[in-house]
């Protein structure tokens, strides 16, 4: 018989979708029911920005402390140094002190928009595990938390063994990383008194591992949960395009563009992320998921402005429906589209209009948007374009130029002044 949670938390969790996998249901529920329990979620500081495969984790975390949990974001300040080998094909460029915590700066912006960080019984804590990690002893760390770790079974990791199985180099700094997080585990519930880890299904491996340290070295019960790894339903990994990551930091992705990405959902992910993504009653998501035809899209609209509502603020998402229904239903530029400003000098006597896709940001190269022209997927000013040497000089500049790549991507060039 499966066993039916009695605690909001893991009751709505699972209604929405959020649930993979947990080492011990039953107990972490009774837990639950108990009172406020710590839970964390790990974070390297790998970029200035979380993206939109954050988001779904993030959600969880915005869940635990709707339905009394206590969130703890932990910064991976001191992991970051190390780098994340699951599932990867190389080793992660190593950053600098100052990167990582300029990273971290980044980040923290985001899940202020998300959770609350306030004194009270259940606030947010945001941590870093360099707290810990920065001062470690090596020779006292092998003797005490080392020597609780099997090599064979940490060979055994699906993250260790792919990357082995594919003859590609794990170094000697990746390989320690699985215990950094475990001691991470050990750590937070030693001073925080962390009952529970959660993340993505590619961390269980991780996961697990900080359990069964914990229990080894302090004799703790504590639990691990995960979410699926989302991909859309025509396979792409969630939140890649081919403009690469969507970005959740506004100085990195307008938030136009964020909820154009949104708006932009095919028609069979509607309901599913209308539950991941959105605090919408199930009924509604399922509801709103259901719809055929011309309604499906404004299910994608209210998808958008829910999701960048809580991200962005409710203006945004106001604006950004505007300028969308503007670009796309009456014909006209948006102001709120991403903006290219050229100086006069960078204008001179004249730049290519493939030159202005590129740097525009609707093609990563000038090959790639001479393509899209020969393709008849560019449009200028929403008239086709077809001349990929075509020079746009400061006179053509002097009112903005609407470019297109497609019908959903859009952006503006103007002068600066």
């Amino acid at each position: 018989m499966t066993y039916i949670p009695k605690s909001d938390f893991l009751a709505t969790i699972i209604e929405r979708g959020f649930l993979a996998d947990c080492t011990d249901l039953q107990a972490l529920d009774e837990a639950l029911l108990k009172g406020v329990v710590p839970g964390y979620i790990g974070y390297d500081a790998t970029a200035a920005s979380l993206h939109v495969g954050h988001l779904m984790n993030i959600m969880l975390l915005r869940w635990f402390q709707k339905m009394g949990g206590k969130p703890i974001t932990l910064m991976g300040g001191g992991t970051t140094k190390v780098g994340d080998p699951s599932f990867r094909a190389d080793e992660r460029p190593l950053l600098t002190p100052d990167a990582i915590n300029a990273n971290i700066d980044g980040m923290g912006r985001v899940f202020a928009q998300y959770l609350d960080y306030s004194d009270s019984p259940n606030g947010a804590l945001m941590l870093n595990n360099a707290e810990w990690l920065d001062g470690l002893n090596y020779l006292e760390f092998l003797r005490d938390i080392g020597r609780h770790f099997s090599v064979n079974r940490m060979l055994s990791f699906e993250s260790v063994k792919s990357r082995l199985d594919r003859e590609q180099s794990l170094s000697f700094l990746e390989f320690n990383y699985m215990i950094l997080q475990a001691y991470d585990f050990l750590e937070l519930n030693r001073r925080y008194g962390c009952m529970v880890q959660m993340g993505g299904s590619d961390q269980w491996g991780n996961i697990v591992n900080g359990i069964d340290l914990t229990r080894r070295v302090i004799d703790q019960e504590i639990y691990g949960l995960t979410t699926p790894l989302l991909t859309t339903s025509d396979g792409r990994k969630m939140g890649k395009s081919a403009n690469g990551a969507t970005w959740l930091n506004g100085e990195m992705l307008s938030p136009y563009e964020f909820w154009q990405f949104w708006r932009n959902t095919t028609d069979a992910d509607v309901g599913r992320f209308l539950k991941l993504y959105t605090e919408l009653p199930v009924d509604e998501c399922n509801r709103l998921g259901a719809l055929g035809g011309s309604e499906i899209n404004e299910a994608k609209v209210i998808l958008a402005n829910e999701v960048t509502g809580m991200l962005h603020g409710p203006e945004a998402a106001v604006t950004a429906e505007a300028t969308a229904r503007e670009v796309f239903e009456k014909g006209g530029t948006g102001d709120d589209l991403p903006t290219l400003e050229l100086t006069a000098e960078e204008v001179g006597a004249g730049i290519s209009v493939s030159q202005l896709i590129v740097r525009s940001g609707l093609a990563k190269t000038g090959k790639e948007a001479k393509r899209l022209i020969a393709d008849n997927g560019a449009r200028i000013d929403d008239a086709p374009l077809t001349d990929a040497g075509l020079m746009l000089d400061a006179t053509a500049l002097a009112s903005p130029v609407k470019l297109s790549a497609g019908k959903k991507r859009h952006a503006l060039v103007k002068l600066a002044g």
